[in-house]
């Protein structure tokens, strides 16, 4: 098994079925390029795994992959969890495509990601963005898709399924205004409470992380700050994922009747 510390290198590994069939409807969809090049599966549980093993038979023509016997000890030797359930997944790289108007749908809802400094987290965020419904996740050049094995695994599926964009954070917001969207930041400084404030779209979010937080520069330029309200006296800010998840479903909330 690989060393904890290496979750923080650049990886095209992806462990597990979970991330696997993410990659092929991501493909299908035409949501990413991201090529599967090979797939090794734990002999040892082939028998446990008839169907799974049969329906990537049928499909690896298809995505042009090998489907590779192997032992446990190879299987441990690429993988950092035990959660890989014997199947793991050599990949080639995805393009993240810089913003453009054209990828900006109307009336949506798009978050942006800066500054999350683990690719766990990061892979739990986009995770619960996902699930809220975002029309896209927009990121700063410097995020954690270079560790894509570990970000998928953590986001189960969700940053293989992910419309995603690269952006300046300062250029995303000019042109998600020039598309009549309106611009929020995540911050306790300033802000008003996310429940007094139309999340309605279209709608772009940034959330920062909780170190470095959203520079001045950026915060000058958007429309309003808002707060998560807590339920009693706690001075500590919630993680970065945490606040994502909890404004990207107030946003699902908002913008639909129930």
């Amino acid at each position: 098994m690989k060393n904890e510390a290496e979750k923080y290198l650049p990886s095209n590994v992806f462990e597990g079925l979970t991330s696997i069939r993410a990659i092929i409807k991501s493909r299908d969809e035409g949501i990413s390029e991201r090529r599967i090049n090979e797939i090794l599966y734990d002999a040892s549980r082939k028998d446990k795994y008839a169907r799974e093993l049969s329906w990537l038979q049928k499909i690896k023509d298809k995505h042009g992959f090998t489907l590779t016997e192997a032992d446990p000890d190879r299987i441990a030797e690429l993988t950092l969890g035990t959660s890989h359930g014997g199947f793991v997944a050599l990949c080639g790289e995805r393009t993240l495509p810089e913003l453009t108007d054209d990828d900006i749908v109307d009336n949506g809802f798009y978050m942006m990601l800066d500054g999350i400094e683990d690719p766990y987290n990061f892979g739990s965020a986009v995770r619960s963005i996902y699930a809220a419904g975002a029309n896209g996740i927009v990121l700063p050049p410097r995020n954690w898709m270079s560790a894509a094995g570990v970000v998928c695994r953590s986001s189960a599926g969700a940053s293989e399924l992910a419309p995603m964009f690269s952006a300046d954070p300062s250029a995303a917001i000019d042109i998600f205004r020039a598309r009549g969207y309106k611009i929020i930041a995540a911050a306790k400084e300033n802000a008003v409470s996310m429940y007094g404030v139309s999340l309605k779209a279209p709608i772009f979010i940034i959330v920062g992380g909780e170190m470095r937080g959203i520079s001045k520069n950026l915060m000058a330029k958007v429309d309003e700050t808002v707060r998560i309200d807590y339920g009693r006296d706690f001075k500590a800010a919630l993680s970065a994922q945490s606040s994502a998840a909890i404004i990207a479903f107030e946003v699902f909330r908002q913008n639909h009747a129930f």
